[in-house]
């Protein structure tokens, strides 16, 4: 019986056989190119893109892919950049595809399909990044983490809307297998990005929200995994945001030793200590026993009932003006019983 194929979910679950197949079974440790212009390249010499936001296939997803890409080889290929070689060897870098390099690499291949770009900035690396993502996934299926690294790169200066909408083109042609053998490029004009408010109708989001996924887009990474993960609400990670990097491993660290629940109270209690927190000082507040202290040192809310002080204002007396007097009173109070006290 044939052997049934793994589900297709997005490109990077794509394959197809044909020329693209054949060269990605060869055994090569060398690049090759095809007349299309497809390079062939060792995934070995392909790094990691530099703070890569997004969470990367594994467990049965993975496994998924891999079977795919014995079976069928890969349909769509890979983006990647010329970099001057490193001391590791690596001579490319990886913009589009870090699910079909892993899956390759666990299937044996000796190369993979990539379309390279040479003598683009940073910006333009980051808009493949980030827009091959949005393209292939739902927004709103996106991790809170993703969510934030898509939309503050996207509010960011680093961003101009004319080369992000070049590139959106040029990607949407790369899913037509027609593309490969069209070898087409992106021009390079440049446009006012988008404010947050225009950016979150772009997602059905509002300008509130877009601003707290950007600042939660400031935790470190292991806070950014808890968020993911609901161990902690966005609300509260807003609150964390606002602490610097040291401060936020702190909390870290006394989140891996205790079975600590951080919620919103928790978080603004950090953050209002921001300038003298210190590991004991986190664990007090994760702990709850310093906001415990807090509580026994209060007083309990009170109500002053309306027949105790109607009898002392006018019936269209102002509350701000009743509030007033009561402070005043108040104070005399106790200043004449320290003075009795005293005598």
């Amino acid at each position: 019986m044939e052997k049934m194929k793994p589900r297709i979910r997005s490109l990077d679950d794509l394959f197809t056989s044909g020329e693209i197949q054949s060269h990605s079974n060869k055994a090569a440790s060398a690049v090759t190119q095809t007349a299309d212009g497809i390079m062939f390249i060792p995934p070995q010499k392909i790094r990691t893109f530099p703070k890569h936001p997004f969470r990367l296939y594994d467990g049965e997803r993975l496994d998924d892919l891999t079977e795919s890409v014995k079976a069928n080889g890969i349909l769509i290929p890979a983006i990647v950049r010329k970099i001057e070689a490193d001391e590791k060897g690596f001579e490319y870098e990886m913009l589009a595809g870090h699910n079909r390099q892993n899956a390759a690499v666990i299937a044996g291949l000796e190369v993979i399909p990539c379309i390279v770009k040479e003598n683009i900035t940073d910006e333009e690396a980051w808009i493949y990044v980030v827009e091959t993502n949005v393209m292939q996934r739902s927004f709103t299926d996106m991790l809170p983490s993703e969510k934030a690294a898509v939309l503050a790169l996207q509010y960011s200066k680093m961003f101009s809307q004319g080369k992000r909408n070049d590139i959106i083109n040029e990607l949407k042609q790369l899913e037509s297998p027609d593309y490969i053998r069209k070898n087409s490029t992106c021009g390079n004009h440049f446009h006012k990005l988008k404010n947050r408010d225009k950016i979150g109708s772009e997602y059905s989001l509002t300008g509130r929200s877009v601003a707290n996924y950007i600042r939660v887009n400031s935790l470190i990474a292991p806070l950014k995994t808890r968020l993911d993960n609901f161990e902690i609400t966005l609300v509260a990670s807003v609150e964390l945001s606002y602490l610097s990097a040291e401060a936020q491993q702190y909390i870290e660290n006394v989140l891996m030793k205790n079975d600590f629940k951080l919620d919103c109270e928790k978080a603004s209690a950090l953050r209002n200590c921001e300038n003298k927190l210190t590991e004991d000082g986190v664990y007090e507040i994760l702990s709850g026993e310093r906001l415990r202290k807090t509580r026994a040192e209060t007083p309990s809310p009170i109500k002053i009932k309306y027949r105790v002080y109607s009898k002392y204002f006018a019936p269209n007396t102002k509350t701000s003006e009743i509030e007033r007097v009561i402070d005043e009173a108040l104070a005399l109070y106790f200043k004449k019983a320290e003075d009795e006290t005293s005598a």
